[in-house]
């Protein structure tokens, strides 16, 4: 039996610690430890509830618009504010870019090189590799030429000994299965998708100013101007480039991701069987068709799916959600292992050891930064396998047939949703639906202002001497990783407290009150880990879940000494 340590992993958002007990060549426990501290609860007490959200957005610089939304529709809860139509839709319009782009950055990028062998791609035939493509898709680079191109820019970088980018895959690695073929093609994508996510995140700064984090959020709306006649509103042009970056986008995962998402996973089938965790799937819903604060009428629906049973769907309630921190370096007043929900948490960090630097973390007691989040007292997977399994179960007609389609392709059961490889399924089939539904959002835009209708913000009940004495809202969103809630407590204006509930904080929990795993830890046990010293299959399921564990920060001791930089990024 032996203890392996991975600090940092890589290929994520932040700085993620995994410890695992390794036995007859398989994961038989594990231990993830988020090593920084956040603290933006914090920040906000005392301040005015409507700028929030431009403090919450700066929590990560890669989820740039979700603590945005979810900030806005807390404070909008707690106050009773419903929002214009217009204002529906644009928000609508972000969230669906963000998830276009961010998942196929996810696959591409953060996740891909877990399964492609880039050096295995100089050993590919590049007339074959065309033929392969051709045979998947019309994307128009398919062709020899192009991917003698890809090769030769490869094989540079290999005979220079300075890969950049690539210099620290496991190249070779017993586990990787694809053909050079596949391999070349996968690569050339990559670099594709580097160009391709840069434009279509164009849509962020047409209706937000700015990528990362838009500035035209409001409490009550957006601060983005409709005028069909001005420069600097959204007008006809501002429309017509919406339309056009939307179809950009919707080609590329249809002819590109998802063609090369199914060629890949049809090489691995195996992992169909592995990294399946708790059990349990959380979705609060997104894409409100309406305009009513916190509306539960949603594209995407809400609801929670116990120990895999998907026949008997669960309707969400926020008073739910709790999280504890006895095994989290933080503390509670009344007691740390006792769970608290969000409008009665704390953020008060109570970091105990081990002293830098250290061999192992201490996980029969505190070893993290995140605290342990349940619902109805059990732990719980979000992110897009979340929603894909609440969306089927609910007869989502579009998921359904897409779910169909690609379990038929690569010829398994829907019990293979339950897996690493159901999860990085499941991202490439939402990415499809919400890049579809994309220009359907647009054209709503465009309908209500052919009506005459410019309305972007409800400024009733902006001033706040218009506000009751005390208020308490929750924000729900569902982020391109999962689900996110913020839930405020405002008294005599200001805010009282705050707490943000995200995605990775769910995943990346550590052990509960119960001593039950988080979700990485649970989908951790079982997996093979062939080599050691290059966990692959270690990287293959924690990137499966797209870990953000946001900002870097500083330990110090009870002097102000530094004692230790966690990360800077």
């Amino acid at each position: 039996m032996t203890k392996l340590v991975f600090d940092p992993i890589t290929r994520i958002e932040g700085h993620l610690r995994v410890e695992v007990q390794v036995d007859g060549g398989k994961v038989t426990d594990a231990w993830v430890s988020g090593t920084m501290w956040r603290g933006i609860e914090k920040i906000l007490k005392g301040r005015d509830p409507r700028e929030c959200w431009a403090i919450t957005s700066r929590i990560c610089g890669v989820c740039t618009t979700v603590h945005s939304t979810s900030s806005v529709r807390a404070v909008e809860d707690a106050l009773g504010i419903d929002i214009p139509d217009n204002a529906r839709v644009i928000r609508n319009i972000i969230t669906a870019a963000q998830f276009v782009q961010d998942h196929v950055i996810h696959f591409y990028h953060l996740h891909a090189l877990d399964w492609v062998d880039v050096v295995s791609s100089l050993k590919a035939d590049a007339a074959q590799t065309a033929s392969l493509a051709q045979s998947l898709s019309p994307w128009p680079n398919a062709t020899a030429g192009y991917y003698k191109g890809v090769q030769d820019r490869i094989r540079t970088l290999v005979q220079s000994g300075q890969l950049g980018l690539f210099a620290n895959g496991y190249w070779g690695h017993p586990a990787f299965k694809l053909p050079p073929e596949v391999n070349l093609m996968a690569v050339a994508h990559y670099l594709e998708a580097l160009k391709w996510q840069r434009d279509v995140i164009a849509i962020h700064a047409l209706l937000g100013a700015k990528n990362p984090h838009p500035q035209t959020f409001l409490v009550g709306g957006m601060a983005t101007p409709i005028d069909p006649n001005s420069q600097n509103a959204i007008n006809a042009h501002t429309l017509a480039t919406l339309k056009s970056l939307a179809e950009e986008a919707l080609e590329f995962v249809k002819h590109v991701y998802l063609p090369d998402l199914l060629a890949i996973a049809s090489f691995y089938k195996n992992w169909a069987s592995i990294g399946a965790g708790v059990g349990n799937y959380l979705s609060y819903g997104e894409f409100p068709r309406d305009s009513v604060h916190n509306s539960t009428n949603t594209w995407l629906p809400s609801g929670f799916i116990r120990f895999k049973n998907i026949g008997a769907i669960e309707p969400v309630d926020q008073k739910k959600v709790a999280e504890d921190v006895l095994r989290a370096w933080y503390s509670y007043t009344g007691g740390d292992g006792i769970p608290k929900h969000p409008y009665d948490g704390e953020t008060t960090p109570n970091y105990t050891g081990p002293t830098p630097p250290y061999e192992f973390l201490e996980t029969d007691r505190k070893y993290s930064w995140v605290k342990a989040i349940s619902y109805d007292g059990v732990p719980a997977e979000v992110g897009p396998l979340a929603r894909m399994l609440v969306a089927y179960a609910n007869g989502h007609k579009r998921v359904r047939e897409l779910v169909g389609l690609v379990l038929a392709k690569l010829g398994v059961g829907v019990e293979s949703l339950f897996s690493t490889l159901g999860r990085t399924a499941a991202r490439g089939i939402e990415t499809l639906a919400v890049a579809e539904m994309l220009p359907v959002w647009i054209d709503e835009l465009v309908a209500n202002i052919k009506g005459g209708d410019y309305r972007i913000h409800n400024g009733e009940k902006w001033e706040p001497n218009t506000w009751p004495a005390e208020a308490r809202g929750f924000g729900f969103h569902e982020a391109p990783r999962g689900a996110l809630c913020h839930w405020i407590v405002i008294k005599d204006k200001k805010v009282a407290n705050y707490q943000c509930v995200v995605p990775s904080g769910w995943n990346a929990s550590p052990r509960d009150v119960a001593d039950r795993r988080g979700p990485y830890e649970e989908a951790l046990v079982g997996t093979p880990v062939e080599d050691a010293e290059k966990p692959l299959e270690i990287l293959r399921t924690i990137h499966s879940f797209d870990p953000c564990m946001a900002c870097a920060v500083h330990l110090i001791n009870k002097t102000g000494k530094e004692l230790s930089v966690i990360g800077v990024r």
